[in-house]
């Protein structure tokens, strides 16, 4: 059985010592549980003191972003090779990198396989925006993330990659709709396809696909109970200890008892 997985996405919020005050709440607030994974992706700044800080036994570390190239001449970047000693796993083309970063489908594929190059699991993120959607090109552009992004791995390769489906019109930062379990579900349906079309199904059934679009402690458990989906991609919720410690119970009541009907 796969492990859920819950990623907290920090984003540019937090100063070292406002995160090492949500560390120590989350370290009282959380439990360990040994089938849920829980991870913390805080800014670059405060990587280094929070991986210090943290119980390893309760929390991952993520990083934001990376570049896709080990070393060289690009001032104010930072590498995978750097970071690889120091974090599990990277967010990879997430929305808000795409948007205001102008980071294309290449330019995510080659950050997929800088990752898998330095041993560091890329969570990828894919989603369609507000007009994409509502021009019916949701498949389309999920297809072409996917495909793009995983197009220079082997199967073994494709297997350790992460995918988080986050559409953009879902997301606070953009607005904040409510996906509901029915769409996401067709959406990850489509994922796992793709996957097993190109790398057979023993692939597409270890890798893990999570759901992100403003989840909190009340919708968490309702799209944790969609099958197909293996965990959360946290944004502004998880800058919350108590929203965030509330997600990763709501994952450990669904384990353990009936799943939680909101959502």
């Amino acid at each position: 059985m796969k492990r859920i997985l819950i990623v907290g996405n920090w984003k540019m919020n937090l100063n070292t010592h406002e995160a090492s005050l949500l560390v120590k709440r989350l370290h009282d607030k959380i439990q360990v549980h040994r089938d849920i994974e829980v991870v913390l992706a805080p800014t670059m700044l405060v990587l280094q003191p929070v991986s210090t800080e943290i119980d390893r036994r309760k929390f991952g570390l993520a990083a934001q972003n990376a570049h896709f190239k080990d070393e060289g001449a690009y001032t104010g970047e930072v590498s995978f090779t750097m970071l690889r000693d120091l974090v599990k796993y990277s967010l990879v083309g997430h929305s808000e990198r795409r948007i205001y970063f102008n980071e294309t489908l290449e330019v995510v594929r080659d950050k997929v396989q800088a990752a898998i190059r330095n041993g560091i699991i890329p969570i990828l993120c894919i989603g369609e925006t507000q007009h994409e959607r509502a021009a019916g090109e949701t498949k389309r552009v999920i297809h072409d993330q996917v495909t793009t992004a995983l197009s220079n791995l082997t199967p073994d390769e494709v297997e350790k990659v992460v995918i988080a489906y986050e559409p953009v019109w879902a997301i606070s930062t953009f607005g904040g709709g409510i996906a509901k379990p029915d769409e996401v579900k067709k959406v990850t349906d489509q994922i796992h396809y793709q996957v097993k079309e190109l790398y057979g199904n023993e692939v597409s059934e270890n890798m893990r696909i999570l759901y992100g679009g403003s989840v909190d402690d009340h919708t968490a458990g309702g799209y944790l109970s969609i099958e197909g989906v293996d965990g959360l991609l946290v944004g502004s919720a998880s800058l919350n200890y108590q929203k965030f410690a509330g997600i990763v119970e709501s994952a450990h009541r669904l384990i353990h008892k009936d799943p939680p009907k909101n959502g």
